[in-house]
């Protein structure tokens, strides 16, 4: 049995620790804050509550194998979960709307067949084809695998089957990023193209620089689908936390780690703030890359060859708002409302002059969910908005967002009781991340500038977990995570994942 200290209480760290411990070791968590769940905030007033991270879970697969894998009742048993219909629903610049159904290919054709005219569906669909083949070559090295020591494949081979196009006495062309499927793939219809480019937007990931491979993220959520869990995203933190705590897995709260304790070339445990020392034969560190470095001082952590250490990634703008009046019957439970200005988002957001858009994109939750208010009188809406890392929020920002969301939630200003703002500087606070900045799911191509470091450190004995480290972000990522430094600890370096 070893002794494992695992820094910091998100979803990833938690998803290791659960393992760890029915492995038989015996696991300690250090969580700086006052509570579990990392990136799964919560806030709660005056019988409203809301998550202040992810609203909605795909690829729920990952977690019901945790649940399997560690105890008697699964997942369903533990948390309720609802697969969303429709799946989204996007309001385009000109008006457009569609409702997508969810997890169904076929349905989401006709879907855009009838709203957009015919054709489009056709065109989605021939891109969904594509968008499945470079799913199928990159699942398994990208996510249920540590990352390969030759990573460079992955950095170099471009998995999307682009569609060659000959334009007159032009040669053959290709679409190399996501946009260029937009203008080559899918005929320029600007509202296909700010369909497609949302699956990048809201990861934070710039469509005209982001690789065709991104097509795996539309292909992930029209696939699998889109699941709500009652009593908001929370409850799957709070069920995880709970598998850990059933496993023995001890916690220790308000309890930061100010370095990591290296003894004989391995990492031998962590010294708390208030210089208590504990021991470890492992170390599972959780956090940010700024805490991680912060902790081994002048230590090279990556190992040579390995991933570097991602930065440069935007943030969220995220607004809460107590409505009164019921949830009127029917409203989707997501709406995407795309930007008016296509080019001034893109500049605004990852361009040489930061700030947020005249007409952000802004993704509108409306849980139906009686967990989540005080009674059927009022309902509680979530506002999300990709922003600028290090953005400072001001009210008119907050105004402008809350002037968007009007389009979709009629009579919104009379219904307005109060509301809260999570900015970047709110995020940066609570997981330590610089900026406030959200880690992007891995991906290939491009050089490898979208792929993660490995779990696995220079550092003996010292793994990384989390959105920071392989695959990425996003709440099945941090999950995978866990499984695979589970896999790293318990079955050593030839882990080669999970069959």
């Amino acid at each position: 049995m070893a002794r494992i200290v695992v820094i910091g209480a998100g979803l990833g760290a938690m998803t290791a620790a659960a393992r760890l411990a029915v492995a038989g070791h015996r696991v300690v968590v250090y969580e700086r804050g006052a509570t579990y769940g990392g990136a799964l905030g919560r806030v709660e007033r005056d019988g409203f509550a809301f998550d202040t991270g992810p609203g909605l879970l795909q690829l729920p697969a990952v977690y019901r194998d945790l649940f399997v894998k560690t105890g008697k009742e699964p997942l369903e048993k533990c948390v309720e979960l609802s697969q969303v219909e429709p799946a989204v629903r996007h309001v385009f610049a000109d008006g457009t709307a569609a409702d997508l159904p969810n997890a169904s290919r076929a349905g989401v054709g006709e879907a855009l067949d009838t709203a957009l005219g015919e054709g489009a569906g056709a065109r989605w669909s021939a891109f969904m084809n594509r968008a499945r083949e470079a799913w199928d070559r990159t699942r398994r090295p990208l996510l249920e695998e540590p990352l390969w020591p030759n990573w460079e494949v992955l950095a170099a081979r471009e998995p999307y089957p682009s569609v060659p196009l000959k334009r007159l006495l032009r040669r053959e062309r290709r679409a190399v990023t996501l946009s260029e499927v937009g203008d080559l793939e899918l005929g320029g219809d600007p509202r296909l193209i700010a369909l497609l480019e949302q699956f990048a937007l809201a990861h934070g990931l710039d469509p005209r620089a982001t690789p065709a491979s991104a097509a795996v993220l539309p292909y992930l959520e029209q696939t699998f689908g889109t699941w709500s869990a009652r009593g908001g995203m929370r409850s799957l933190a709070r069920a995880v936390y709970e598998r850990c705590v059933a496993r023995r897995v001890e916690f220790v709260f308000d309890s930061a780690v100010s370095r990591i304790v290296e003894k004989d070339g391995r990492a031998a445990g962590v010294e708390l703030a208030d210089g208590t020392v504990a021991d470890a034969d492992f170390v599972v560190a959780g956090v940010a890359p700024t805490l991680l470095d912060g902790m081994l001082p002048g230590r090279a952590l990556r190992a040579e060859g390995d991933v570097p250490a991602r930065s440069g990634m935007p943030s969220r703008l995220t607004v809460l708002l107590a409505l009164s009046g019921a949830r009127p019957e029917g409203t989707p439970l997501r709406t995407v409302l795309h930007s008016a200005d296509r080019q001034d988002e893109l500049d605004r957001l990852f361009g040489e002059r930061p700030g947020l858009p005249a007409s952000p994109t802004v993704a509108v939750l409306r849980p139906d969910d009686p967990d989540l208010t005080p009674d059927g009188a009022h309902e509680a809406v979530t506002l999300t908005v990709t922003v600028p890392a290090h953005l400072e929020i001001t009210p008119a920002d907050v105004e402008r967002v809350i002037s968007r969301a009007e389009a979709v939630v009629p009579d919104l200003r009379s219904r307005l009781l109060w509301h809260e703002v999570r900015t970047p500087a709110d995020i940066a606070e609570a997981t330590g991340a610089d900026g406030g900045a959200v880690p992007a799911p891995a991906l290939a191509a491009a050089d490898g500038k979208l792929l993660h470091p490995s779990n696995s450190t220079r550092l003996q004995g010292l793994f990384a977990v989390g959105g920071w480290a392989h695959p990425g972000g996003g709440l099945p990522h941090a999950g995978m995570s866990g499984t695979l430094v589970a896999g790293l600890i318990v079955e050593g370096p030839e882990f080669r994942g999970s069959q």
